[in-house]
Formats: C-alpha cells, structure tokens, sequence
C-alpha cells in the first residue's frame, strides 16, 4: 500500500468512521452516566432516609443518646427546638449544626442540598433535613450521605471512558483494516497500469477473486487494455505497410534516376521520366488516401443532404468509361441522406475494385429494404474467399490476386469506402453471389423516401 496520508480514501473513512463512533459513544456514555447519576442520588436518598427512620423512634420515646451509633458511615445531626444539637455520630460531635431550617420554608417536612467543606466531614455530601414534630416544636434530623454527582462516581465514569475509547479505537482501527483490504486491489491495478508503456502493452491488471465491484474493475481495465494492444497492434502494422508501400516506389524511382545519371547517354529520359512520373502518380494517391483516412478517423463533418442514390451514381457512371459492361438494376425514390462527394469516393473505390477483378461484367443494383437504402456491386470474376471477407477491409491488404491484376494498388480503397459507410451509420460488408464479389451498402433512408 503507498503511505497512509490524511488525504487518502482510507484515511478519510477511518477518521469518518472514528468520529462517527466517538459522537455514538458519547450519546449513549451520556445517557448511561446520566441512568448511574440518578440511580446513586436514589441511593442516596434512601440511604438518608434509612438514618432518619432509625433516629426517628428514638427521638419519640425520649431516648436519644448524646452520640449516635453510625450506619454504613452516614453523618447524623440532631437540633432540638431551639436549634441547638442534642445529638450526633461521632463525626459531628462538638460541631456546630451542618444545615438549619431555610427561612420560609416552614411547611416543607423534608428539603436537601449539596454542601461542600461541612466541618467534621470530608469532601462534598448531601445532606437531607428532615423536620420532627415534638410536643416543644420543630426539631431537625440532618442526614449527610456522601454527594453524587451527576454521572454516579468516578468509577463507572472512568469506566464508560474507557468502553468509549475502546469502542471508538476499534471502530476505526476495523474500518482502516477493511478499507485496505478492499482497496488493496485497487492499489494493485494502479501499480500494474503505473508500469504498461507502450512496449509492454501485453500486461494485464491483476483481477481480485471476491469483490465484484473490483472485479469488474479490473476486467474493464483489461479489456481496454486488449482494445488498446489490438488498436497499437494494428496501428504498428498499418504504419510498417505504409512504410513499405511508400518507400517502394521512391526507391524504384531514385534507382531508375541514380542508373540514368550514373548512364546519362545511354539513358531514355523521356521514358524513365514517364516511370519515375508514374511512381509519383502512386504517391501521390497513397498519400491522399492516408489523408482521407486520417480525416475519417478523425470524425470529420459530413456535407449532408438529401439524395436520390439512383440518380447519383447513374450520374457518375455516365461520366467514365469502363473496360467491362455496366449493368444498372436501379429503383427510383431511394433518398438518402449523406455526403455526395464521399458517398462518390466510396462508389469509385467499389467499382475499381471490381474492374480489376471482373471478367466480363459488373452489376450495380440500387434497391430499397425497409428503412434502408441498399447498394450492390457485383462483378464476375473469381470472388473473395468467405476468410478473407474482412481481411480485405484492413488497411493495406492487398491479396494475391489482386496484386497480380493491379500491382499499382494502394490496399486502402476497401478499408476508405467502409469508414464512409460507418460515418453515415451505414455498413458495407461481403455477402455470398453465385459467382465473383458481391459488395453491398446499406445506409438509412431519409424519412421523406417513399
């Protein structure tokens, strides 16, 4: 685990949680305390009232001795008539009355203070005046009972403090524990994703048995890690076949000028400038299909509009001249909305794709199911093997055939024509034909098409 700080989840939790247990503590230690406090000031009264029922008969009958016997330690006072003590235990012999009658207070048979330094007894005490009614007047029982305050004494208080501090120090030393424990993966996932670089992008986080929630932590982080390998993965091999498509023909144009310079005489300078001119015609076409794609990947704004397909790539087709026959099986009223000038890059890239691997003919249906608008082109030649119908569509795959017929293709007209189709919510896949390739777009409809 890195440093236990104040700023960290567990320490912030365990200080929570600590003083969250301290406040319940000291809520119910109060309540516990207060529950003591008024079970001992009942003791004690009743304590005073047990000293008082045993002077009581004595004083009756007369014969109240000059020192009473004690009982549990309780100070006893007795005041005659006159205010004057004619009896008490031995602690209070001699000494002066510890409590008289408060003025005005005539009607009251009983009425108790708290008095502290009373001479002859230690400490603080309750004593409790009791009244007697003789045939000479009113004389006074004072009872003194040691005082309680008002959390009982000083034992359970030292031990409510003690449950309290235990309590709360294994509350939060609990919580500090747990929290670790859970977030021990945690710590564990962001160690791991602290070491990933980009030459280790084969690791993966550790994943925790028994918490979900973690769990699924780490499963995503793993997963976007498998996304993440896959997407360098493929970007390494679309950088090192760009590499290599690109440095082909600018090492066969620099040997092609190098071999003339070295033979200038014997050299046909307008045919090697006519080859060199066509290795740049093949830069020049990969480098704009890099940049178109790299425009897509980056979410480029589409110039949409409504569309009749048919009448678009009717239009387009009127424009060029084919090695084959075009045949059009077109559905009129099939509106879409999209980019005509991309829409047309992706309709160009199918059908170069199709003269150079027909035979005699190419087929273009436009067609509409549903809520979307289809496009077919279909060509007569050898077809794509059902494995490698989404190889053709990764960057720079050329198969072999194609690189046969068309050795000056680029590898990125396939993968160009589908990222068009995705920017369009469309889809462009490979289905099965009776013979040769059959490329179908599906892209929606407007909600105006009929």
């Amino acid at each position: 685990m890195p440093a236990w700080n104040r700023s960290s989840l567990r320490a912030r939790t365990t200080w929570a949680t600590g003083a969250v247990a301290a406040l319940v503590c000291i809520g119910f230690s109060m309540l516990f305390l207060v529950f003591v406090g008024n079970q001992e000031s009942e003791s004690a009264e009743t304590r005073a009232t047990a000293g008082w029922d045993r002077v009581l008969p004595i004083i009756k009958l007369g014969q109240l001795p000059s020192v009473l016997p004690e009982s549990r330690g309780d100070a006893i006072q007795v005041l005659n008539a006159h205010g004057r003590v004619v009896s008490a235990t031995h602690q209070l012999v001699g000494r002066p009355p510890i409590a008289t009658l408060p003025p005005g207070n005539d009607a009251a048979v009983r009425s108790q203070r708290s008095l502290c330094h009373v001479d002859g007894l230690t400490g603080c005490k309750t004593v409790v005046l009791f009244k007697v009614f003789q045939p000479d007047g009113i004389w006074l029982v004072n009872v003194a009972v040691p005082g309680v305050p008002w959390y009982g004494n000083r034992t359970v208080l030292s031990l409510v403090i003690g449950m309290s501090l235990l309590m709360t120090t294994m509350m939060a030393v609990g919580v500090s524990r747990a929290v670790g424990k859970t977030l021990g993966p945690v710590d564990a996932i962001r160690t791991e994703l602290k070491e990933i670089t980009g030459t280790g992008l084969h690791r993966r986080v550790p994943v925790p048995l028994n918490q979900d929630e973690i769990r699924l932590l780490a499963e995503t982080v793993n997963a976007t890690l498998d996304r993440l390998e896959g997407a360098y993965e493929q970007l390494r091999q679309f950088t090192s076949d760009a590499s290599h498509d690109l440095r082909s023909p600018i090492t066969a144009m620099r040997a092609q000028v190098e071999e003339g310079l070295m033979y200038p005489d014997d050299t046909d300078w307008p045919r090697t400038a006519t080859e060199v001119l066509t290795g740049i015609d093949r830069l020049q076409a990969i480098v704009t299909d890099l940049l178109n794609l790299a425009k897509l990947d980056a979410g480029v704004m589409l110039n949409r509009r409504p569309t009749d397909l048919a009448n678009m790539i009717a239009a387009e087709l009127d424009r060029r001249t084919y090695r084959v026959r075009i045949v059009r099986r077109f559905s009129r009223s099939v509106v879409v909305d999209c980019d005509r000038l991309r829409v047309i890059r992706l309709l160009t890239n199918l059908l170069d794709n199709a003269e150079r691997h027909a035979d005699e003919q190419i087929t273009i249906i436009v067609r509409a199911d549903g809520p979307m608008a289809v496009l077919e082109v279909l060509d007569d030649g050898a077809g794509i093997a059902p494995e490698h119908r989404e190889t053709v569509f990764d960057r720079f795959t050329r198969l072999e055939a194609s690189r046969s017929r068309d050795a000056g293709g680029t590898g990125l007209g396939l993968p160009i024509a589908r990222q068009i189709a995705q920017a369009h919510d469309g889809t462009l896949t490979i289905d099965d034909s009776a013979q040769g390739a059959r490329f179908v777009l599906r892209l929606p409809r407007c909600d105006n098409s009929h």
